[in-house]
């Protein structure tokens, strides 16, 4: 009687045998009864067929899920979550006790409750984020979608288990039923669980056995309208899509900025527990925490063992619904148990994936373990259903050996290995990601949450070859109070406190903190003397730091200013020159200040606070201190400067709109003894505090004051340049130095006329040199033509920058016949003439004379440097210095150098001649068209000992020419100076090669 009850109910619940198939199958020498119980076999006690391990792996990503609402967002979320969870839990256990013919009327029940929600939410729904999805029922929301996903699994396993329609009624009506679910979720939108609905769909066909002429016509189908699916796509979808593709993350609405949230709190994490003390704050820059990003969350609080904990949960649940489906007593149960197996691990796979990066964040949560009350219940019921029909197949499981054994869900094991692989390979990938980049995706993590402003460094002072500051960072213990306001406010009593040690009013200082500017992160609050700076400091008030407020000083005045030139805040040109200049930052904006900013700028320092995603300060972060930079030791002795300095003022006094310049160099080295520039200016009136009346006057003042003259002026060189023209000379004899040549008071070619300074009798080189004959240099001039003077004066470095270490150098100009007609012009024989003399198409600076008269005194071709070393303290390191060019020339400038001393002995530049030692000059006027008629240029430029050289001093004045303005007297002063100091001033601290 209890086989034919047993038989009778399955036969009432649509199984896949009739009665009279099953009685030809019955053996009565099957049945054997247990003792005592009088159960069947494999029949125990109900709670061994509760599946625990089912049921466990459940429960531990769960209560997992609940701990990390919890750690996120407090007991709000948590307690709701896991209130469902109860509910969740008991359906389960409801349904656990449950038979199987239960199976249909409640897979039809909820996915007739599905659509009619589905409908509603049409015309009754809840709306968020561009998508209605949702029911409102008090303070609860209801997602019927999460529904449909229960009530399509139970509907399509009991359509396609059942064996009493032909298989096209079946799949046409699985279809049907699909469609309708699919199609209402579609317009919510909700494209993530439509997508799963279709998944879940196909599974099923598959699981279901329906014949490959059904099902491969269908799939061609599918493959030819994929691309029409990105036509449906909202826009969030198609930027999450191209994120992936494309790897984007400029923005937090970006889903790739999304992605790399994630993966810098899974890189950030520890094995257990939190990755630091900011994983707090960090885990407020995880968008989606609660849902699409719950797995990094998770693993982000609790640690990468916890994330493991997960992934082997959702294995253990999808392989022990296999195993249900394979102890299931009809295709019914079976392919229940498989297809919710597909849909847990799909789910899995595609919410873990996309929380790595590895596949498309697709905006599915994490089953069991998302924030979701609806897809809660709805997971754990289905769950609950499972374990009813394994409990139920268990209990009553036949005596005969049924057929359909062999039509068991197709390839479900195949899915579960291949969800088994994605899953390890993914979980695997996550510790990979944290072993390899964890540092790097951490650093990335407090980068993008820190925002820091300047505390600048102390600038290198720079000194001469001796230790003497001229420019300096006066660090007088003045320093300026700044506060962050929204730490800082966050302490009611801090207003007071910082008003009271600044000396401030209580109500100024939470004025400035109240009305800080949006987006401002420090406002100043005061400036303040050492003592109370440090006072301040010591208090230790919350967003309050001292910021050290060093002004730059220049103790030698006007004397080097266009040399040393001035500091200031860095402009465009300074930004694209460093682009990596913060904003506000003081570089060197002239002179040596510019030139040699990189060495004297040092590295400033930063205070941190971190912030939010909004961008509000919550907490001060690291402080890091500045780094004074080096100190810059010149080539020049401050003595030899204020000399040159002193004696080129008195011989500018009167000439208001002319200038003047004057430098002596070593021609053994390239190294600037002293350098000076008439007019000039002084560097302290730009501060801080900036003097703008003085600035405003620079700017009006003639004679360019802001100019450094001696490298940045050019003009004609006028009887100096004989230097060269002899030298060509000697390269292309076309006089003998010895021979006499008659010279004159004029000289004439093709009807045109050129004067000597006075009438002369016949000269040879070295006389014509002394007395700057003009007639002798016109002769020669046109004996050589202007391709041997021009390639002569090349090879001593006219018309082309020295190579000082100065910024904007002027090149000069050195016209050629070729150059001068490609500008429109015509080179005359005369401009060949005048250029004997160094008149016409021709221009250089004072410091391109000095090195030519360098390199004729030695034979070598230096480059003027100004920096010496850097360094701090006592190491001082030799900064890079040109080695000097051997002319090839050099044996054949003797009668230069013999016309260079007759100058002094018995020539032009006589007032040199009480010098102690030996010395020889080329003296020299030129007409210049910028200058008044009564004012030349007027040069000098002197070489000592004449013998073994030691000093080249080059003096250009504008004006007259006579008295006080002849630069006679400068090179004299200079010189005297000079051999009076000598080995003092060559004398300086040793320096280590670079």
């Amino acid at each position: 009687m209890r086989l034919v009850e047993h038989v009778h109910s399955l036969r009432h619940i649509g199984g896949l045998m009739d009665w009279p198939q099953l009685r030809s199958r019955a053996s009565p020498a099957r049945i054997r009864r247990e003792p005592r119980t009088g159960r069947l076999a494999g029949g125990t006690a109900h709670g061994r067929h509760l599946d625990i391990p089912a049921v466990t792996a459940a429960l531990v990503v769960v209560g997992i899920g609940v701990a990390n609402l919890w750690a996120v967002d407090g007991a709000g979320l948590a307690v709701r979550q896991a209130l469902f969870a109860v509910v969740g839990l008991a359906l389960l256990a409801v349904l656990g006790r449950s038979r199987l013919r239960l199976l249909t009327a409640l897979g039809w029940g909820c996915y007739g409750l599905a659509l009619v929600c589905l409908v509603a939410v049409r015309f009754a729904g809840t709306s968020a984020n561009g998508a209605t999805r949702w029911i409102g029922v008090g303070a609860l929301t209801f997602q019927p979608s999460e529904l449909a996903k229960l009530g399509l699994l139970l509907v399509l396993a009991r359509v396609l288990g059942s064996a009493q329609y032909p298989w096209w009624r079946r799949f046409a009506l699985a279809l049907l039923l699909a469609l309708l679910p699919i199609t209402l979720t579609l317009a919510q939108p909700d494209l993530s669980t439509c997508s799963l609905l279709v998944a879940l769909s196909v599974a099923m066909l598959v699981l279901g056995r329906v014949p490959a002429r059904f099902l491969l016509p269908l799939l061609a189908a599918a493959a030819v309208a994929a691309p029409l699916v990105v036509g449906l796509l909202r826009p969030y979808q198609l930027t999450r899509l191209g994120s992936f593709v494309v790897g984007s993350h400029q923005s937090a609405s970006d889903a790739g900025w999304a992605v790399t949230q994630a993966r810098i709190a899974v890189g950030a994490s520890r094995l257990i527990g939190h990755g630091d003390d900011l994983t707090e704050l960090r885990a407020l820059y995880l968008p989606e925490r609660h849902t699409d990003l719950a797995a990094a969350s998770v693993v982000e609080q609790f640690g990468l063992l916890a994330g493991a904990a997960v992934v082997v949960a959702a294995l253990v649940l999808v392989w022990r619904l296999v195993l249900a489906a394979r102890a299931a007593r009809d295709t019914q149960g079976a392919l229940v148990a498989s297809g919710l197996a597909v849909l847990l691990g799909v789910e899995a796979v595609v919410s873990l994936g996309g929380n790595l990066g590895l596949l498309p964040l697709a905006g599915v949560p994490f089953p069991l373990l998302s924030y979701g009350g609806t897809a809660l219940v709805v997971h754990l019921s289905a769950l609950g259903v499972v374990v009813g029909l394994r409990r139920d197949g268990i209990r009553r499981r036949l005596w005969v050996q049924t057929s359909w054994r062999a039509r068991r869900p197709r390839w479900a094991r195949v899915v579960a290995l291949s969800i088994t692989a994605l899953l390890v390979g993914f979980g695997s990938y996550g510790g990979y990601l944290r072993a390899t980049d964890g540092p790097v995706l951490a650093a990335a993590g407090t980068d993008q949450m820190s925002r820091c402003f300047r505390l600048p460094a102390l600038r290198g002072e720079i000194t001469d070859r001796h230790g003497t500051p001229v420019a300096a960072s006066a660090d007088d213990g003045r320093a300026r109070v700044v506060a962050v306001p929204a730490l800082t406010r966050a302490d009611p009593a801090a207003a007071a406190r910082l008003a009271s040690l600044t000396g401030q009013p209580t109500a100024a200082v939470r004025a400035a903190l109240e009305t800080a500017p949006a987006g401002v992160l420090a406002v100043p609050v005061a400036d303040v003397a050492a003592p109370v700076a440090a006072a301040v400091s010591r208090a230790a008030i919350s967003g309050v730091t001292v910021v050290p407020a060093p002004r730059r000083s220049y103790p030698a005045g006007t004397a080097l200013g266009p040399l040393l030139g001035f500091t200031g805040t860095a402009t465009p040109a300074e930004q694209r020159r460093w682009p990596r200049l913060p904003t506000g930052e003081v570089v060197g904006r002239s002179g040596l200040e510019q030139q040699y900013d990189a060495v004297l700028r040092g590295i400033d320092g930063q205070q941190c606070v971190y912030v939010n995603p909004v961008g509000q300060p919550v907490a001060t972060g690291p402080h890091t201190d500045p780094t004074p930079g080096a100190n810059l030791r010149l080539s020049l002795d401050l003595g030899l400067q204020r000399v040159l300095d002193t004696s080129l003022a008195q011989a500018m006094r009167g000439q208001p709109r002319r200038s003047g310049a004057a430098v002596a160099i070593d021609p053994r080295t390239g190294q600037v003894l002293a350098l000076s520039s008439v007019p000039n200016y002084d560097a302290n009136v730009y501060g801080p505090p900036v003097d703008n009346a003085a600035l405003s006057k620079l700017a009006t003042a003639a004679g360019s004051p802001m100019r450094e003259h001696t490298a940045q002026s050019a003009v004609p060189p006028g009887s100096t340049f004989k230097l060269v023209v002899s030298t060509a000379n000697q390269l292309h004899p076309k006089l003998p130095p010895g021979l006499a040549v008659p010279t004159g008071a004029s000289y004439t070619l093709g009807g045109h006329t050129f004067n000597n300074w006075r009438p002369m009798g016949p000269m040879n080189l070295p006389q014509a040199l002394a007395w700057s004959n003009d007639v002798y240099f016109y002769k020669l001039a046109t004996l050589l033509g202007p391709d041997a003077m021009i390639d002569t004066a090349r090879a001593l470095g006219v018309g082309q920058r020295t190579g000082i270490d100065l910024p904007s150098e002027s090149p000069g100009y050195l016209g050629t016949p070729a150059s001068v007609r490609a500008d429109g012009g015509t080179w005359y024989p005369g401009s060949t003439v005048i250029l004997g003399i160094g008149q016409g198409y021709l221009t250089t600076t004072p410091l391109q004379v000095a090195r030519w008269t360098a390199a004729v005194a030695t034979g070598r071709l230096v480059t003027p440097r100004v920096g010496l070393a850097s360094g701090t303290g006592n190491a001082w390191t030799a900064l890079p210095d040109p080695s000097a060019a051997q002319l090839p020339f050099a044996g054949a400038l003797g009668p230069i150098r013999d016309g260079l001393r007759a100058a002094v002995t018995d020539g032009t530049a006589g007032r040199l001649a009480d010098l102690p030692v030996a010395v020889g000059a080329k003296t020299g006027t030129a007409q210049d068209g910028s200058l008044p008629a009564d004012s030349y240029d007027n040069w000098i430029t002197a070489v000592a000992p004449i013998q073994d050289p030691s000093l080249v001093v080059t003096v250009l004045t504008q004006g007259p020419g006579q008295g006080e303005n002849n630069p006679g007297p400068v090179a004299h002063d200079l010189l005297a100076y000079y051999l009076a100091h000598q080995s003092e001033i060559h004398d300086s601290s040793p320096v280590q090669q670079p």
